[in-house]
């Protein structure tokens, strides 16, 4: 999603008046998302990148990422497909060995 500042301001922040569109990021834009989340331990997360003359740059990484904005820009239940993705993903919590008595 590709959030755009309202005229006048320089936040893109939406609850600022930025609006939200729908864009198609590069390979370059995902690799860095994703390596920036791994970098701080997160598997769920919201990367705020710029797009420079260098290439994308990382604004910040958010582990508890709002999503009504992606979710009305996309009209898709991005809540819900994460949740599917873990349930997808999950592995079963290994049981401790039993304790020695005595």
């Amino acid at each position: 999603m590709k959030r755009q500042a309202a005229d006048g301001e320089f936040r893109s922040n939406l609850h600022r008046g930025g609006a939200a569109s729908v864009i198609r990021i590069t390979p370059e834009e995902r690799s860095t998302a994703i390596r920036a989340a791994k970098s701080m331990g997160l598997r769920v997360a919201g990367v705020d990148l710029l797009r420079s003359n260098h290439g994308p740059v990382i604004m910040e990484v958010n582990s508890s990422p709002g999503l009504q904005g992606i979710e009305s820009a996309t009209g898709k239940d991005i809540a819900g497909m994460i949740i599917e993705h873990i349930e997808k993903n999950a592995v079963p919590a290994r049981k401790a060995p039993p304790k020695p008595k005595g």
